[in-house]
């Protein structure tokens, strides 16, 4: 498995605001916001539930990555993925960077992929204590 979810009853947009605002007590910032709905619609005339990705960085984990192996960036931001399902729920999911990093051959690397991940899960349940 290569990341892990929570299921949301709140709003779409408030769930992206929410998941923003514990991300950044988490020391996450968003860098990247890719809109897939209105991505699609623009470019192919798809129409689809909301959903988003965001590109979530921690600025000195990053740096430490980076550190121990300049190629990393091949694997970084750390995703997270918020979608609306068709019951109206709000699905949001998290890449584990513990499972992504093992494609690294490097133990600093396995460690704080380890360190991400429980920062990740923190931001989750977050999530779930705040609904």
């Amino acid at each position: 498995m290569y990341g892990f979810s929570i299921t949301l009853n709140t709003p779409f947009e408030k769930t992206v605001s929410d998941v923003t605002e514990a991300l950044k007590k988490e020391g996450f910032g968003v860098l990247t916001d890719i809109d897939v709905k209105a991505t699609l619609k623009a470019k192919i005339n798809v129409d689809r539930k909301p959903y988003r990705i965001l590109g979530a960085c921690n600025p000195p984990l990053a740096h430490r990555a980076i550190g121990a192996d300049p190629d990393i960036g091949l694997l970084l931001p750390c995703n997270v993925v918020v979608r609306e399902e068709e019951d109206g729920k709000v699905w949001v999911g998290f890449m584990d960077p513990d499972a992504v990093l093992k494609l690294v051959d490097h133990p600093d690397v396995h460690a704080l992929a380890k360190e991400v991940k429980a920062s990740l899960e923190r931001v989750r349940d977050s999530l779930k204590a705040a609904a």
